[in-house]
């Protein structure tokens, strides 16, 4: 499987999660995932939506090198972001979500 460049979508889709993530690099190595909850953000005026969405597009964009793929499902306020394994990336990544958008939570990752 050809890992794609960041794949940030922000829409619901049909097919399972687990059919759209990557889970190893073209190398064979296994990839990391986490997720990041916006609480109550679905229930926010759309211009508030549409600049959280931009600041997650600033954000993962800046950490091109280690973000495979990312999905923001509304309906669910939830982030997911698969990242190649490199020590310590995922609280990095997390952690300026945090900067831009106070109220996200880093809520899984393996």
């Amino acid at each position: 499987m050809t890992l794609p460049r960041i794949s940030v979508l922000f829409q619901d889709a049909s097919e399972p999660l687990r059919n759209r993530a990557p889970s190893h690099a073209d190398d064979g190595t296994p990839l990391s995932d986490f997720m990041v909850l916006i609480p109550g953000l679905k229930k926010k005026p759309q211009a508030l939506i549409n600049r959280t969405v931009n600041n997650i597009h600033l954000v993962l964009g800046r950490f091109e090198h280690a973000v495979v793929f990312a999905e923001f499902n509304l309906k669910l306020n939830l982030l997911w972001v698969s990242i190649r394994p490199i020590p310590g990336i995922r609280f990095e990544i997390a952690g300026a979500i945090q900067d831009q958008i106070p109220e996200a939570r880093l809520v899984s990752h393996i």
